[in-house]
């Protein structure tokens, strides 16, 4: 897989630069559906990783936000999973929490990911059984024991919405953060606790961190407790989601459960 990581963190790299190249600039906005704006930024994101991955891995299938959807990639072994610019809220605000999301799925499991916030130039790694890296240095995720003295990144929306209010003291900290996939990253790297979502994500939004995570000695699950497997038909993910250390994931999940 060394190849494949090579080229996916070139891909990431270069499509971060593009995606710099319109921060806090003029670029076209437009909603996909409520609430839901993609931009000029996306688009030539997702444009550039899809050039560099299928022309270098053309026997890959491909499931991207910004492509639309083909069913041939179910019959993929190895499928690239990929958000192009995971955050565009919080791009279109000038917030500093999105990132470019490459993920290499194999038989449903993610193997290869790979997350970058061109901003702040954090690049965080992950290949199956090689462990994780946050810009070259290993890293794992927070092992505290109590609920009580866990960071937690949730989500802005979800915040505003008041669906945390009944956790407030639960957690040492509800630290809303924008881009699921940073979220996941920054919680691989032990700079949080916890991850954790009470609403439907996709699967390009959590893949790349879902790996990340995994090989930082963690764990993502859904609220039923349920591992994702990927590249499937329908890919959104119900009903939240939680990662970080497996203790941890455990006693989150305790509380926050759908039974």
């Amino acid at each position: 897989m060394n190849k494949e990581i090579k080229i996916a963190k070139e891909a990431a790299l270069e499509a971060g630069n593009l995606i710099l190249s319109f921060y806090k600039a003029d670029y076209e906005i437009r909603d996909k559906g409520y609430h839901n704006p993609v931009t000029t930024a996306d688009h030539a994101s997702d444009n550039k990783i899809k050039e560099i991955l299928v022309q270098s891995f053309p026997e890959y299938g491909w499931l991207s936000e910004e492509t639309l959807d083909s069913k041939e990639r179910l019959k993929n072994k190895r499928v690239w999973v990929v958000d192009p610019l995971d955050g565009t809220k919080e791009f279109i605000e000038g917030i500093p929490h999105f990132v470019v999301s490459i993920a290499l799925v194999e038989n449903g499991i993610p193997i290869i990911g790979v997350l970058y916030n061109p901003v702040t130039a954090e690049l965080f790694e992950a290949s199956k059984g090689n462990g994780a890296k946050l810009n070259n240095k290993n890293i794992a995720c927070s092992s505290k024991e109590n609920l009580s003295s866990m960071i937690i990144l949730n989500s802005r929306s979800e915040t505003k919405k008041g669906l945390w209010d009944p956790h407030i003291n639960t957690f040492k900290e509800l630290k809303p953060i924008g881009s699921v996939a940073y979220k996941l990253g920054l919680t691989a790297a032990g700079k949080a606790d916890i991850f954790a979502s009470l609403r439907p994500k996709n699967e390009w939004d959590i893949c790349a961190g879902n790996c990340i995570v995994n090989e930082a000695g963690g764990k993502l699950i859904d609220l039923f407790g349920k591992k994702r497997k990927y590249n499937q038909e329908d890919t959104l993910i119900t009903p939240g989601l939680i990662a970080g250390n497996i203790n941890a994931v455990e006693k989150t999940f305790s509380v926050l459960k759908i039974l």
